[in-house]
């Protein structure tokens, strides 16, 4: 999420940074970087939450890949993987027909990552208790599941915002906190409706492990403030995808991911 934003702040950043270094070198004083555009108050756009996929035997196969996440059990994982025509999409299928399922997921996520972060992935994925069908595939569900919106109304605020849908979020249930700081026991500013949020791209992981990791948000009343992350799902991103054959449910692709 957000990463064309964070990218450009890095961009920028780097930039400034070596400029100043060279201003420095001449005896001039260094730049600073431009402030942040102001947040001013957007419109609102209704969010309705999907629906849970609910099938039994669905069920059961996440809690099943929650516990091979948890053990990273690669083998295990083989397992739940279909095994032809794993498809890897981003703007184009780029699994490799000569691959393995497993291998070709392993890519797409960073399985392989020394700090088990694909791993971490892999597991968010298995606690998600959403789907839907994909429209291009009969009988393919991928998670999670888009929420309910206007898509003129989604477009309209993109539009006045100068953001992309990778800016956005909506609570996972109604009256979630804004809290002033990066802290669960900093005051409440505001509480959301089930509205569309934008997300900042400054948000930073907690110093401390313990803490949980907080969003740096603007409100449609132009307030800015902070939101657990595990209250806020983004709008779009990457899916994860499954389909069921005879011997049960299995991964059967994934769309998104970092090609490499």
């Amino acid at each position: 999420m957000r990463q064309p934003v964070l990218a450009a702040a890095f961009s920028l950043a780097a930039l400034t940074f070596f400029a100043g270094s060279a201003l420095a070198q001449q005896g001039l004083p260094p730049l600073k970087p431009p402030p942040p555009p102001p947040i001013k108050p957007y419109q609102q756009v209704a969010v309705t939450a999907p629906a849970q996929f609910n099938d039994p035997n669905f069920v059961a196969f996440r809690k099943q890949l929650a516990d091979v996440a948890a053990k990273k059990d690669r083998a295990a994982l083989a397992k739940m993987i279909v095994a032809q025509k794993f498809f890897w999409i981003e703007d184009k299928n780029l699994a490799d027909p000569r691959k393995s399922g497993i291998d070709i997921l392993a890519k797409a996520i960073g399985l392989d990552a020394k700090d088990g972060s694909g791993w971490d992935t892999l597991s968010g994925y298995a606690g998600e208790p959403t789907a839907a069908e994909l429209p291009q595939q009969k009988g393919v569900v991928c998670a999670p599941a888009p929420p309910g919106i206007d898509a003129k109304a989604s477009e309209a605020l993109g539009q006045a915002t100068g953001t992309e849908p990778s800016d956005w979020g909506y609570p996972t249930n109604g009256g979630v906190e804004v809290h002033a700081a990066a802290a669960p026991n900093s005051p409440v500013v505001e509480k959301l409706g089930m509205i569309l949020i934008r997300v900042l791209p400054d948000s930073s992981q907690p110093s401390d492990p313990n803490q949980p990791y907080f969003l740096h948000v603007a409100t449609p009343s132009g307030k800015t403030g902070f939101v657990d992350a595990a209250a806020l799902s983004p709008l779009g991103g990457d899916e994860i995808c499954y389909a069921k054959d005879a011997g049960g449910w299995k991964i059967a692709g994934y769309l998104g991911g970092v090609s490499q």
